[in-house]
Formats: C-alpha cells, sequence, structure tokens
C-alpha cells in the first residue's frame, strides 16, 4: 500500500522538488547570480536558451525523408503510450474487480500508470498550483 502510494506521489511531486531546490538555491546563493544584470545579459541568457531548445529539437528531428503522419505518430509515441498503459491498467483493475483474474494480479501495472500519469499530468499540475491565471 505505502509503494503503491509512492509510486503515485514521487513522480507528480518532482517538479515541485526541483522548484523547490530552485528556490532554495536563490535563497542561499543571493538570487542575484541567477538574475542578468542589466537587460543586455537578459537577452543573452534567453538566446542561450533559444539556442539549447534549437539543439534539442535538432536531436528529436528525424533524419531523411519521412511522411508526415509518420513524423506525427513519432512524436506523439510517448503519449500515445502512456495513455494505453492507463487503459491496460483500469482493464485490468476491472477484471480482477469481477474476479475474472487474481486479486493483485494489476499491482505491477498500476505502479506503472502511476508513473505514466506523474509524467502526463504531474508537472501541468504543479505549475497551474504555482501561479494560477
Amino acid at each position: 500500500m505505502i509503494a503503491a502510494l509512492l509510486t503515485t506521489l514521487l513522480p507528480a511531486l518532482v517538479p515541485a522538488a526541483v522548484d523547490g531546490v530552485r528556490g532554495l538555491a536563490n535563497k542561499l546563493l543571493g538570487g542575484e547570480q541567477m538574475k542578468p544584470a542589466n537587460f543586455a545579459d537578459y537577452i543573452k541568457m534567453e538566446e542561450m536558451g533559444i539556442a539549447k531548445l534549437k539543439a534539442l529539437a535538432e536531436l528529436d528531428k528525424p533524419t531523411g525523408n519521412i511522411s508526415v503522419w509518420v513524423a506525427n505518430l513519432r512524436a506523439s509515441c510517448r503519449y500515445i503510450m502512456g495513455y494505453l498503459i492507463i487503459a491496460a491498467w483500469l482493464i485490468l483493475k476491472l477484471l480482477e474487480g469481477y474476479g475474472y483474474i487474481a486479486e493483485g494480479s494489476s499491482q505491477e501495472a498500476g505502479d506503472l500508470a502511476r508513473v505514466v500519469f506523474g509524467f502526463l499530468f504531474g508537472d501541468r499540475m504543479w505549475r497551474h498550483l504555482k501561479s494560477p491565471k
């Protein structure tokens, strides 16, 4: 029971923990080191962030000439598999509830579904809780 609770909470709380560590580092280091001193430094920091995102996008870009639907399927594969894992766990829980499979058979699938749920919704929930608009 406790392990199941931990596998649910830990992935969902990772964004909050990272944000807390970042806030603690800002507090301990005075916060001035994390902020640009002037507008030119701000522009340089933003350009570095954009360059980093471009490099990550370049790594994920498929090589060669592939169909648009293949590129779209490849880009959405993580999310499709995540929803399939959650759906499989729900089906196993239903089968377990009606007695078609043994009690506790869906334990590993439930652990995996909790991690996937944290991946899909944890970061968005934390951003919304942190700064609701």
